[in-house]
């Protein structure tokens, strides 16, 4: 089943975040010691990826229309009012914000290359592989942004769900339309501009800056757009 990758993806955040409510009592030097840790990893995880660039003006340039476009839409504060909107139907203990987890959880797991390339290869292969294996990373992700966001993270596993779900049933058909050598560019472009969007969210995690980083997701589309018409 092309979804499978999907599901077991969004059953491990939401298993590592019920895990991560259950080890709340870490200490707050211990729990602000692990998100720095997490924050230099995404760091460095985000360099990385964003090097991958085989012509990086197209990932400026979807970046810079991505953030338009984001600022145009209000991504961003509709992301945050939807958990908001979780906080006030839930409720929250404490100083964790549900609001918070939910946003940060939600681009952490749904930003980069892993989770489109699995979901494509989930629905043109059946190969889960992939999926299955950012499930692992993201369950013992969401468990330690538990420990520290709260219960909000758990929520994210419902847009990384439909997200990754989505790809995959639109991979089943999309050997018809694109080809090899489009999607082996879209792939290479889309993972430095992810790059480049998760490098920030390592800076909001360590509280270096606040940038709206949800608003630069229509950058990935703008991607698709300019890989298909460059010359």
């Amino acid at each position: 089943m092309f979804i499978t990758g999907s599901l077991v993806n969004g059953i491990a955040i939401t298993a590592g975040a019920l895990l991560g409510m259950l080890l709340a009592r870490i200490p707050e030097g211990i729990k602000g010691t692990v998100m720095h840790a997490i924050g230099l990893a995404v760091i460095v995880l985000g360099l990385q990826m964003g090097l991958k660039s085989e012509n990086f003006l197209i990932v400026i340039i979807s970046l810079v229309a991505g953030a338009l476009t984001g600022e145009l839409l209000r991504i961003d504060d509709r992301l945050n009012e939807l958990g908001q909107w979780l906080e006030r139907k839930v409720g929250s203990e404490g100083k964790s914000s549900i609001s918070q987890g939910f946003v940060t959880a939600t681009l952490i797991f749904v930003i980069g290359a892993m989770g489109i390339i699995g979901a494509l290869d989930s629905g043109i292969r059946g190969n889960h592989e992939v999926l299955f294996t950012k499930s692992l990373i993201d369950g013992v992700t969401a468990l330690i942004l538990t420990t520290t966001l709260g219960i909000g993270v758990i929520f994210s596993a419902i847009p990384v769900f439909l997200y990754q779900g989505l790809i995959a049933l639109f991979a089943t058909q999309i050997n018809r339309f694109v080809s090899q050598e489009w999607m082996d560019a879209f792939i290479t472009e889309m993972t430095s501009a992810g790059g480049i969007m998760i490098f920030a969210i390592g800076l909001n995690l360590l509280n270096m800056t606040n940038i709206r980083v949800a608003n630069l997701l229509p950058a990935i589309m703008f991607t698709a757009i300019f890989v298909t018409i460059w010359p």
